[in-house]
């Protein structure tokens, strides 16, 4: 039923069926990162989730299935599944699987809030430690902002 495959840029994802249709599920483990593999999983999941690229009422892997596909254990997909239940994400029938749940709109709007904060707070924190000055990562920070908008254009 799951069959792997491969998208633009060879990023590895896995195909799950919800009445008839493909839905592709990517998910990228990197086992040289500090970052626990639970933690990769669950923050790229929840991310397809709250973006709408997995949307509600998707059917997703069998924990033992989608630990099989990544190559890890059962204990960190049911890790996984189980936070983002508790999180609202996901909802579990017993002997029907594992469904994404509907996430609001409010939802939707602090995760994006959040995830973008987290990534300035770090960047901040590099400059910090390289001793750039606040004017200095202001007008580094606006500078990207512009170039990426620009090449959107």
């Amino acid at each position: 039923m799951y069959e792997e495959a491969e998208l633009q840029g060879g990023t590895p994802a896995y195909r799950s069926g919800r009445r008839g249709e493909d839905v592709w599920i990517p998910v990228q483990i990197n086992e040289n990162s500090a970052e626990p593999l639970y933690h990769q999983i669950e923050t790229q999941l929840r991310s397809l989730i709250i973006s709408g690229v997995i949307t509600e009422g998707t059917l997703l892997p069998s924990i033992r299935e989608f630990a099989g596909e990544l190559k890890c254990s059962v204990i960190t997909v049911r890790r996984v599944y189980q936070d983002l239940e508790n999180e609202g994400l996901l909802r579990t029938r017993q002997g029907t699987g594992t469904f994404v749940s509907n996430v609001g709109d409010a939802a939707m709007a602090e995760y994006k809030h959040e995830a973008v904060r987290k990534a300035l707070e770090g960047a901040v924190d590099v400059g910090k430690s390289v001793q750039c000055g606040q004017e200095e990562l202001t007008r580094i920070f606006l500078e990207i902002v512009e170039n990426k908008y620009r090449e959107q254009q």
